[in-house]
């Protein structure tokens, strides 16, 4: 069993564009708290953080960018030819990824816990697990993935895939394979027959309870309800989000599907019917609520309340430090709506934590507003 008693410890691992975020984020529906490794090992040298003035004593000031922080960029090429100076930065960054892990573990609720790793057996959590998971995919899938997801063109993605180990080397050693070379159902399916079959009697028991308690319907003033949003909700999901961006947003059932391999959706009810929506994800301990409308004729006040009240709540259990929301439209202008939430209009230079910058300049887009709010004070990988 893992080091942490009354945890079950799934290893999540395999090469790039395999699926392991898609596979991980749908056992977080399943109800596992996941840990994303490799943003950890990012965290760990940012601005701020304990590997920070190791990686710059270590390796030299001139890594450092024109905003204080260290180029990932520069410092990925300086490690890709010099397995030397790759073995110092691990040297470095591991024992702060494992820490951090251990710390994310122990302060978590959930029963069963999911550590992705583009690492994880070669290094020391492998030990920590009680079952390994691996995605697999064919070359050719790896390398259409990488050149439409990446922009990479046929050369650039094939080198990505040869940069790193035999994938064959992993399916050998695993508990579970996950073959993601099909469509989204067929992934969900797979996902969740691994999960009956190798997740323990007491832990899955356990996190249905959980999962069956954070769907009861959260009600105020005794007319409105929120659930969580299925994959059988996505005909619905994709005509709501479609009508009410007002073109912003063309949304088909087949990109809600996908969608649901990234974030969860709350729905907000109105006697029995949707009238809102809030599309959601945590990702490297930061929240983006990215799709959030509300039907014209609803009170936006009393229906925001609900509604992000839910999606902070869901967030505080998978440990988010803050959340980012980004709405289109007459919601994005309710500057006083959002005030009384607790959210203040930003920019992504001005939040301060490298991790909150990175998630906001990732998801605003032209016409949404940026919207903070720091939900917990005790970071992982603060310095010491």
């Amino acid at each position: 069993m893992s080091n942490w008693p009354g945890k079950f410890v799934i290893g999540l691992t395999g090469n790039i564009a395999t699926g392991k975020s898609v596979v991980r984020k749908m056992l977080e529906h399943l109800g596992a708290y996941t840990v994303d490794a490799d943003a950890l090992t990012h965290r760990a040298y940012a601005k701020g953080a304990p590997g920070y003035q190791q990686v710059i004593d270590r390796f030299g000031k001139w890594l450092i960018n024109k905003d204080g922080e260290i180029d990932r960029s520069k410092l990925g090429n300086l490690v890709f030819n010099d397995s030397e100076a790759l073995a110092q930065l691990e040297g470095i960054v591991h024992p702060l990824v494992r820490q951090a892990t251990e710390m994310l573990i122990k302060r978590s609720t959930q029963k069963v816990i999911v550590i992705e790793a583009i690492k994880l057996l070669e290094g020391d959590l492998r030990k920590v697990c009680d079952s390994i998971w691996v995605t697999n995919a064919t070359e050719d899938i790896q390398i259409e993935r990488l050149m439409r997801k990446r922009g990479l063109n046929h050369d650039q993605a094939k080198e990505r895939i040869h940069m790193q180990s035999a994938q064959s080397a992993k399916v050998a050693v695993a508990n579970i394979v996950i073959t993601n070379t099909g469509s989204f159902e067929n992934l969900w399916g797979q996902v969740s027959t691994a999960w009956k079959e190798i997740v323990p009697a007491s832990a899955a028991k356990a996190t249905e309870t959980e999962q069956t308690l954070s769907k009861i319907p959260v009600t105020t003033n005794g007319t409105f309800t929120v659930q969580r949003g299925k994959p059988k909700h996505s005909p619905a999901i994709a005509e709501l989000i479609t009508r009410l961006s007002k073109g912003k947003r063309n949304v088909t059932v087949v990109d809600v599907m996908e969608d649901f391999g990234e974030k969860a959706y709350m729905l907000l009810l109105l006697d029995g019917k949707m009238i809102g929506i809030a599309g959601w994800q945590v990702e490297n301990l930061v929240t983006r609520t990215t799709d959030i409308f509300l039907e014209e004729h609803v009170n936006p006040q009393k229906a925001l309340e609900v509604l992000i009240k839910e999606v902070e709540r869901a967030s505080s259990e998978l440990q988010s430090e803050a959340s980012l929301i980004f709405p289109l439209n007459e919601l994005a202008t309710q500057d006083e709506l959002w005030k009384q939430l607790g959210y203040e209009k930003r920019t992504p230079e001005t939040l301060g934590v490298q991790a909150w910058q990175d998630s906001a300049s990732e998801t605003l887009v032209e016409g949404s507003a940026l919207l903070f709010k720091q939900l917990r004070q005790d970071r992982v990988l603060r310095p010491i």
